[in-house]
């Protein structure tokens, strides 16, 4: 089915904005461009002027007046850290007209199944949220004294974006089936179980999401043990949930010890999907979180070293597409 394919393109095009995102994070990139111009922001700056004046807007942000600045930025390190970000940023415009013109042209030729318009027009609205959410963590970090973007608007920012990629990949399935089945009464349906490794993972996620937000990867650089211990000094006297929320140290730590709490949840579905008939789903799903677990380790042991930074993330959300095909397999079975 036509619209099915266009909705893997999609899913296909938020996983390489993922990507993109990590790598504009890991390079400290995501404040090189200090406003938003969702048309003319398109087109970069194509004389020495334009540059000049961008690089002097940045000039005036806290970030490079604490950090950038006296570590003795240049015009040509400035042109790198712009590049990502604006190639985040164009990728996004990308994907929201890769989404609307074909959705546009599916409905004027009626081609969309009964019942999933709607469905798409949220999928739209959410893709529309994504780039205001975008902004608003840019905004975050232009602001007062801070110096990076706030975490909590990176997690919504990236959260965003994976909930979108579970939705389409949802939805490409349940229209896999309808073409399969010519019985809209088959799509599938959000299980106990399936609810419950969903909440797992996006714990995870959310924690990860945080880690990037708060450097907290360089909080240390040894496995399994931090600091020497296994359960280190979280520094919870000064207050739990702040620690737990916002402490760099307390985060990662959370983070890499909440993975097994997941590949736990993972495995449980897993087993449910190979009990349901589909072996593809159920393998997908052990080589994604096994791979992501092996990344996560390799992240922290090479200090955070880019590619294997940026491979982590994008294994990410390949794990968030295997879960949704897990989930939806279980849904439709009546698991």
């Amino acid at each position: 089915m036509a619209v099915a394919r266009w909705l893997w393109i999609v899913a296909t095009l938020v996983v390489l904005m993922v990507v993109v995102g990590g790598i504009t994070r890991l390079t400290e990139s995501g404040l090189s461009i200090t406003e938003w111009k969702p048309v003319t922001g398109a087109i970069p700056p194509l004389t020495q002027g334009q540059w000049e004046a961008e690089f002097a807007a940045y000039r005036q942000i806290p970030e490079y007046r604490q950090v950038t600045g006296p570590a003795g930025m240049t015009l040509a390190d400035y042109k790198f850290i712009y590049f990502w970000e604006w190639a985040h940023r164009l990728l996004g415009r990308v994907i929201g007209l890769a989404f609307a013109l074909p959705l546009a042209w599916f409905w004027l030729r009626r081609a969309i199944p009964a019942g999933y318009l709607p469905r798409l027009l949220a999928l739209l609205a959410l893709g529309a949220l994504q780039g205001v959410f975008g902004w608003f963590m840019v905004r975050s970090g232009l602001a007062g004294t801070r110096t990076s973007v706030s975490h909590f608007w990176l997690s919504i920012h990236l959260l965003t974006a994976l909930f979108t990629l579970a939705g389409l990949v949802w939805t490409a399935l349940d229209l896999r089936r309808l073409q399969l089945t010519r019985d809209a009464a088959t799509h599938a349906r959000l299980t106990g179980t399936g609810l419950l490794v969903a909440t797992v993972l996006f714990v995870q996620l959310l924690l990860g999401a945080w880690v990037a937000g708060l450097d907290a990867g360089h909080a240390s650089d040894s496995w399994p043990l931090m600091g020497g211990r296994l359960v280190p000094d979280l520094g919870l006297g000064g207050g739990a949930l702040r620690a737990l929320t916002s402490d760099p140290f307390a985060v990662h730590w959370l983070h890499r010890w909440w993975a097994f709490v997941a590949v736990a949840a993972l495995v449980v579905l897993a087993r449910r999907v190979r009990k349901a008939g589909s072996r593809p789903a159920s393998v997908a799903i052990h080589c994604a979180f096994g791979t992501q677990i092996l990344l996560g380790i390799a992240t922290v042991l090479t200090g955070v070293a880019l590619w294997i930074a940026v491979l982590h993330q994008l294994v990410g959300a390949l794990l968030v597409i295997a879960t949704a095909w897990g989930v939806h397999v279980i849904g439709r079975r009546g698991a």
